[in-house]
């Protein structure tokens, strides 16, 4: 066959170029209404999804294995692909102007289970945790966030016990991804979770060092807690690592890390937790029958997080179970007020995630409209926290008025739940944009 023959086309060579940056992921290669999947992925893509699988030619005689999926059905399909514990790289088009007859096209994110952000793939009252580990000669170090609220937390375990430590966090925490070196060995934990080996020089203390003083703008990590801790920052620099070839814009939301101690709280293992019945039962699928089922009455997604939270750590320390049990015991003695902060509350959306997804860029018009309805609860909530000790909460809530001021002169009333339908930016708030949208309109008449 001649060489004129055997010569891919432009797309194909495009694809495989792309793909060879990405060959441990099922590369979603966008292509007009539809990503579509070639070679190998195309054939692992319609086995795990249930789609066709059909062919696309590539030369003159010979065409290869495709399968693709509608680009606005994405969420739906990527849930499935990811909760089979595949890596998926999202490849879109880039610019409006081909260069060459070729649309420029750039991986814009790979999905993996512990770097979700899509609201449909969560769980709304449960974090979901990335989460790295390393252990060396009697000491361990583990670091984990949440990416959908920024929260970012590392620690280091020292002594004999200093493994075993960090398998009871991981029961605890239950990370939906781990990340370990590739030279570690297994951690033998009962959590189901999906493991990911990083090259080992991902985790060296000294480069990860640097690495944290550049991400959190700072020349030291004493502020942190973790400056004299070589393992967390082995660990929290690995997750950075991580997240700057998966989800970069994730990392426009860290900036902080809290460092903590073991020792503040009281340590559960598995078995214990188990046995507990903390948030699981030993017979799955009765939610309900948990300690967590039994008193949950939280009506917000940020505070059904944070009771699970409490509940899986303890408290040790006398001063901060009394400052607890004192808030607990304001509302609870004050019916009027319980059921006047419910009220309150009940309208509130999930600011932790919706302003995280503003800061990804991933935000679209409904969620600024969440972001709107929001702010405009909080001063009525503020009022309620006068008594001690809530009023010490009151102190915390900032209802950034300037940005609440900024929604509602930009947004429309029922803005769309997608950026691609135009007209969600209120009619005489730009000049030029209600120019443009006034000539569109006229060019159509």
């Amino acid at each position: 066959m001649s060489s004129r023959n055997t010569r891919v086309t432009p797309i194909r060579k495009q694809y495989l170029d792309i793909k060879s940056q990405h060959p441990d992921a099922i590369l979603l290669f966008r292509l007009g209404d539809f990503y579509e999947t070639f070679d190998q992925d195309a054939r692992t893509a319609a086995r795990e999804l249930d789609i066709v699988l059909t062919a696309r030619k590539v030369t003159m005689g010979t065409s290869v294995p495709m399968a693709g999926i509608p680009y606005h059905a994405l969420e739906n399909y990527l849930t499935r692909l990811v909760a089979r514990g595949h890596r998926v790289a999202i490849c879109d088009q880039v610019g409006h102007d081909p260069v060459n007859g070729l649309m420029p096209r750039k991986v814009v994110r790979v999905v993996t289970p512990g770097t979700i952000v899509e609201p449909s793939m969560l769980p709304e009252n449960q974090n979901n945790y990335l989460a790295a580990v390393v252990s060396e000669d009697g000491r361990a170090g583990l670091a984990y966030i949440d990416i959908t609220t920024g929260h970012f937390h590392a620690a280091q375990f020292n002594g004999v016990d200093a493994r075993e430590q960090v398998r009871h966090e991981l029961a605890r925490l239950a990370p939906a991804e781990l990340l370990l070196s590739d030279n570690a060995g297994d951690l033998h934990t009962e959590n189901i979770m999906h493991e990911t080996r990083l090259p080992a020089w991902k985790f060296e203390p000294d480069a990860n060092r640097q690495a944290l003083y550049d991400q959190l703008q700072v020349s030291t990590l004493a502020g942190f807690g973790i400056e004299a801790l070589p393992l967390a920052i082995a660990t929290a620099g690995a997750i950075l690592h991580y997240l700057r070839e998966t989800q970069a814009a994730a990392l426009q939301l860290i900036s902080g890390l809290c460092s903590y101690d073991t020792t503040q709280f009281m340590q559960l293992d598995s078995t214990t937790r188990r046995n507990l019945e903390l948030t699981e039962t030993m017979r799955p699928g009765e939610v309900d029958a948990t300690l967590l089922g039994v008193l949950d009455c939280t009506v917000t997604s940020m505070g059904g997080r944070l009771l699970r939270s409490w509940l899986h750590q303890p408290l040790l320390d006398v001063a901060s179970i009394n400052e607890r049990l004192d808030g607990v015991s304001a509302a609870h003695c004050d019916g009027l007020l319980r059921a006047g902060l419910r009220r309150a509350m009940r309208p509130l959306c999930d600011l932790e995630r919706l302003t995280n997804r503003v800061a990804g860029s991933t935000a679209t018009p409904r969620d600024m409209g969440a972001i709107r309805a929001t702010l405009n609860e909080l001063p009525s909530l503020k009022e309620l926290l006068t008594s001690e000790p809530l009023a010490a909460i009151a102190q915390e809530i900032d209802p950034v008025p300037e940005v609440l001021q900024l929604l509602r002169a930009a947004l429309t009333d029922d803005p769309p739940v997608k950026t691609d339908k135009s007209g969600f930016i209120r009619p005489g708030w730009s000049s030029e944009l209600d120019e443009v949208m006034s000539s569109s309109h006229d060019a159509r008449e």
